[in-house]
């Protein structure tokens, strides 16, 4: 592999931001593994898809099978990985699932479920992962947010929107507790894109289908078609859901030590990127106040053999 290029691993990516991620990164030189689950299943069209384009594009594009609902799943790929290269240098949390309805219409255990795909997976994901980064000293860990989790929220999306702010609330802790460890955090923000992938297209639905009928039925009658024009109206016509995949190569290609703590993707300019920048200098503000000021820049730290 040239010299400067990574090896990378992106959770969800058999189609939307993370295919076309990891396609981009391919492109770009890097070693980029799409993982997926149900390879040879549900999504063996997706890895045939993969690999048709590795050809096509002489890119070092590959698939390998990763259920990011499954700890043991997320650890035989993180260890497969490394024994063909050694190391690992990216990991890229992009796995997540949208629902679409009246809040009060999902059952908690949908809520909890929501919550599993867009939080507890980068969790099982971050414990495969970093101990092999902590022992090079060095890596770089970019999570996949949301304008949602501080720009405007339209209703209906209620689910969702919480389990994204959660991911966003883990990636900043997180990102604090391992620049002592010389890995880095980049947290790339995706305003909404109606068009591209599959986001809203597969959004789920309420469970509670008496329940979110009450909404239909009363003052809340053809809402969703309300918020679905009302986002469609907001997304520029020139909107190209690309631009999220070069950002984040753009993050990896950038030179350690200086790599973007939040990049916005947002076509609709909904705030997420005002607010965003008023409470990480807050935040970056207190670490310094109470002498935890280094947290904010990765520690350069001699390679562990």
């Amino acid at each position: 592999m040239k010299e400067g290029k990574n090896v990378i691993v992106i959770t969800g990516a058999s189609s939307g931001f993370g295919a076309l991620a990891a396609r981009a990164l391919a492109r770009a030189g890097h070693t980029a593994y799409a993982s997926m689950r149900e390879t040879t299943g549900r999504n063996a069209p997706q890895v045939a898809e993969a690999q048709a384009y590795a050809a096509d594009h002489s890119a070092d594009l590959r698939t390998i099978e990763l259920d990011v609902a499954s700890e043991a799943s997320a650890a035989a790929a993180i260890e497969q990985i490394v024994a063909a290269h050694g190391r690992l240098d990216v990991v890229i949390h992009n796995a997540g699932h949208m629902v679409f309805g009246p809040a009060e219409a999902f059952t908690p255990e949908q809520l909890a479920e929501l919550y599993d795909v867009n939080v507890l997976s980068t969790q099982r994901v971050n414990r495969a992962a970093l101990p092999q980064l902590r022992k090079q000293r060095r890596g770089l860990v970019i999570w996949v947010s949301s304008t949602s989790s501080a720009g405007g929220t339209p209703p209906y999306l209620a689910p969702y929107f919480a389990a994204k702010a959660g991911m966003d609330a883990l990636a900043v802790v997180y990102a604090r507790e391992l620049t002592r460890w010389g890995i880095e955090t980049s947290i790339l923000v995706p305003g909404a894109f109606t068009g591209g992938t599959n986001h809203f297209a597969h959004a789920g639905s309420p469970a509670d289908k008496a329940r979110a009928a009450e909404y239909e039925a009363g003052p809340y009658a053809g809402f969703a078609d309300e918020v679905r024009k009302g986002f469609a109206s907001i997304v520029p016509a020139d909107a190209d859901v690309s631009a999220v995949a070069e950002a984040i190569v753009r993050v990896v290609e950038t030179p350690f030590g200086r790599r973007p703590f939040r990049v916005n993707v947002d076509p609709t300019q909904d705030g997420a990127e005002v607010v965003n920048a008023v409470s990480d200098r807050v935040r970056a503000e207190l670490l310094r106040r109470i002498g935890l000021g280094d947290l904010l820049i990765p520690r350069v730290l001699a390679t562990s053999k």
